[in-house]
């Protein structure tokens, strides 16, 4: 009898940790990107094709090339950065609308100073996260 109240009272405990852990949290957004890299430009274009609106506030980026994360990762929206040219492009940009939706185009280049560079033929991921969840893992070959 006292090893069968002992048996509820720790399943009950368990229970109790068990729903006291689980979130509520709201899903991130859900989007289809196009991704697209230019070796000969060192360049990098994300399309946002369908889904969700994105708010770029909350969206990190990260790049690898040839499975190697670039040395300076973009800090999204950005109006210049180490380890990048110039201004990025649509909703990377920090002047932008920091809602990314369909239909709009977001690009930024490597600069020479980053590492690894960004040539034809190299293998390039983009993996997008909004608020540290992984939203997309978008993989190109660079023309």
């Amino acid at each position: 009898m006292l090893l069968l109240v002992a048996l509820t009272v720790c399943l009950a405990a368990g229970i109790a940790v068990g729903v006291g852990a689980l979130s509520l949290e709201s899903p991130g957004p859900t989007a289809t990107f196009d991704l697209s890299a230019d070796g000969d430009q060192s360049s990098i274009s994300i399309e946002h094709v369908a889904g969700d609106a994105v708010d770029v506030e909350a969206l990190s980026v990260t790049v690898a090339v040839n499975g190697t994360e670039l040395a300076a990762q973009p800090p999204v929206p950005f109006a210049g950065a180490s380890g990048f040219d110039g201004a990025p492009a649509g909703p990377f940009n920090s002047r932008a609308d920091s809602e990314w939706t369909v239909g709009e185009q977001a690009g930024l280049t490597v600069a020479e100073t980053n590492s690894p560079s960004l040539e034809t033929g190299n293998s390039v991921t983009v993996t997008l996260a909004v608020d540290g969840r992984r939203m997309a893992t978008l993989e190109t070959t660079a023309a």
